[in-house]
This record gives C-alpha cells, structure tokens and sequence, in this order.
C-alpha cells in the first residue's frame, strides 16, 4: 500500500473510533462531576481525570461541577449538553441511585451509558471536637429520648450516609421518618457545618473526614463496613451493637447516543487508567478500596443495587 493511501486508511480508522487507544491521539476529556467541590465525587473526578492524563488516556481534561440533588441536576444536564460525545463522562455512584429513588427526577441512569465501576468506600460517622456527646452511644440515646434534636449532616436525600442513619434509627427502635437528616449539595458544605457545630453528627466516606479526624477536629464513633477499616481504630457499627453495615462506591458512565465501538475505547482508556500509578497511588491516598466493573457487568451491577437500595430505603421508612 502506497504511504499517502495507508494515512488515509489510518484516519479513517481512527475517526471511527477503530484503532486501540495507543494508536490514537489521547482525547480532550470532558468530565461532570454532580456535585459542588470538596466531597468525594469531585475528589474522585479530579484523581481520575489527573490520572488519565498522566496514563496518556487524555490530552487534557475539563471539569464542569454542577451539585444539587443526589447528583440529578449534573446528570440532566449531562444528558441534554453531551449527546453522542464520545470523549464526554459523568462521575456517578451509590448516592445517585438512592437520589433517583427518593427524588424521581425526570432524567435518569437510562438515558446514559455505563462504562466502569472504580472504588468503593464505607462511610464514617463523625461528631464536632467540642460535642458534648463522645460515643454512638450517647446520640443513640439521645436519638431515643428526642429523635428531632439529633441532627444528622452529610450529602443529598438518599446518599448512603442518609440510608444509614435511618437504618440505625429503625435497629434502635426509633421512626426511621422522624429522624432530623439535613442534607448538603457537598462535601465541603457537609464538612463545614460538622467543624462549626452546626449539626449533631455527621457522616461521609472516610477520605473526606480523614485529615480532619487526624487533628482532632472531629470524633470518629462509627464506622459502616462490616469490619474494622484497615489501618483505622474506629468501631463499626455492628461492633456497638447496632447491625447496619452499608457501603458507598463510584463509577463513571458515558453519554447518551455513542456508539458500542466507541463505549469499549472510553472503557478501554478507563482501565488503562486504572493499572496506572497515578490512579493507584490516588486510591491509596485516599483510602478507596479497588472495585473494577465494566461494560455489561457494570450496568447489570447498577441495576441489582438499584433494587436494592430501594427495598431497603423502602423498609427504612424513607420512602
């Protein structure tokens, strides 16, 4: 084949989306994150969006923060602004699901397309430094004596850490419905009403708390995993006495409308991204435990926790 015709024929492959990744110039990423800065979807957007470019996946990446209900402000607007964008991703995990349940958005997971399951994470409750409370414990029985006094902060209606508390409050013998949850669009909102007092107790996914936690700003009293969290002293609820145990994850899904070939070349750039140092050396920092799922797998994922979620909440009194 003659060069000029075998350049041809390379373009024409690559515009297809044809050629793998490594043959191909890196794309420039798109990336929504639902949310305001400072809580773990924006943490988790920005890590893999670094390291997607440090992999070679991406020539560069540009974030678009948009928070607000569970993350269903920020899909719907990546649903309507993205259609058929193949370089285009959407930062997404547990919180969403229990945000569509709860608030039945007209845009949902549906119109999307699912790429990658990444880490999954267990949440950690938290009390301010200067609480009068010092354990689960004593909000537990405060919980008992007034349930609207005991203030729970964390992120949007049917984040996991919302879940939680209403499943604590049904284990201990409390409404589930009367419990006082006041939800945040971040997890910079959140953090900042726990350090000013502003809420009773707080709960987020341990990386957000983590630093805080270390200098003293914040108690740990609970943890949601089943075990003990590597190298973390804090006990988990099931250890207390109270049988809830929940765990939060994030994944990534594509835009509506593209094309199956163009599906496996952002999920082929996502696990390279993966097995990358820089994305490994970010889950590490961050104390995101690997939960690699992709393609068919995934979407099939999302759907079962899906149901789930929604029984549970159902049984929690949350909807």
């Amino acid at each position: 084949m003659r060069r000029d015709a075998f350049l041809r024929s390379l373009a024409a492959l690559a515009a297809a989306g044809a050629l793998p990744v490594a043959a191909q110039s890196a794309p420039a990423v798109k990336m929504m994150i639902p949310a305001n800065p400072g809580g773990g979807w924006d943490s988790t957007g920005r890590a893999l969006g670094k390291a997607m470019q440090e992999a070679g996946a991406a020539s560069s990446v540009s974030f678009d923060n948009k928070g607000g209900a569970a993350g269903a402000i920020g899909l719907a607007q990546f649903v309507n602004a993205s259609k058929g964008d193949p370089n285009a991703l959407l930062v997404m995990g547990a919180v969403m699901l229990g945000g569509i349940i709860t608030g039945k958005p007209p845009v949902g997971l549906d119109k999307v397309t699912p790429l990658a399951r990444l880490t999954s994470e267990y949440n950690v409750f938290v009390l301010p430094a200067n609480s009068p409370f010092k354990t689960m414990r004593d909000v537990i029985d405060q919980l008992k004596k007034d349930p609207g006094s005991v203030k729970w902060g964390g992120g949007s209606r049917g984040s996991t850490e919302h879940i939680a508390a209403a499943m604590i409050a049904r284990e201990v013998g409390v409404d589930p419905s009367r419990i006082n949850y006041v939800a945040f669009r971040g997890g910079g909102e959140a953090t900042a009403a726990i350090l000013g007092g502003n809420v009773t107790v707080g709960g987020s996914g341990y990386s957000e708390f983590a630093e805080y936690i270390a200098a003293g700003k914040m108690l740990p009293i609970g943890v949601t995993s089943g075990q003990r969290l590597k190298g973390v002293n804090v006990p988990t609820l099931k250890e207390q006495g109270i049988n809830v145990e929940i765990g939060n994850w994030r994944g990534v899904y594509g835009a509506p409308g593209i094309t199956p070939v163009q599906r496996k070349a952002l999920i082929d750039a996502l696990a390279r991204t993966f097995k990358h140092k820089a994305w490994q050396d970010a889950m590490e920092k961050n104390g995101w435990t690997p939960a690699w799922m992709a393609g068919d797998e995934f979407a099939n994922f999302v759907d079962s926790e899906f149901a789930s979620m929604r029984a549970t909440m159902a049984k929690s009194g949350m909807i």
